[in-house]
């Protein structure tokens, strides 16, 4: 992908997002442009580590909405989190994409996240990976 092509990509990804800054703010959290393009870098990140193309601003907007009144949250580790949630929703869209919808997938992640996990990311990372994987073979049945 050359130059050109990058910044036209991150430039409407950051509009993205922006398009859901009003959403943080309700809960008295915010990005910066630095904020807005790690996400982005983060995304780029998954999606090649899991040989995905995506077109549009991804799953990040889903994200947002569904995790920015997790009390979990706040604005020193919003970044970070937004990023590993992210970055864990391609890893198991990758594992079982044909099996459950991206909607159903981030209302698992919030459930776990907000729930047992208790916004732990290391217990979300490695135990919730197995019980979303448990999950999703359930949906299938």
């Amino acid at each position: 992908m050359d130059i050109f092509q990058q910044k036209i990509e991150l430039a409407a990804a950051k509009s993205e997002i922006r398009e859901h800054l009003s959403v943080l703010e309700k809960y008295g959290l915010t990005l910066t442009e630095d904020d807005m393009e790690q996400l982005v870098d983060s995304r780029r990140d998954a999606l090649h580590a899991n040989g995905r193309v995506e077109f549009g601003g991804g799953i990040l907007p889903k994200l947002i909405e569904a995790f920015v009144d997790s009390p979990f949250l706040n604005e020193e580790n919003l970044v970070d989190t937004l990023s590993e949630l992210q970055t864990l929703f391609y890893d198991f869209k990758s594992e079982y994409d044909e099996t459950i919808s991206d909607d159903e997938l981030v209302e698992m992640m919030k459930d776990i996240f907000n729930g047992r996990a208790q916004g732990d990311l290391g217990y979300f990372m490695y135990s919730s990976f197995e019980e979303l994987c448990h999950q999703a073979r359930l949906n299938r049945l």
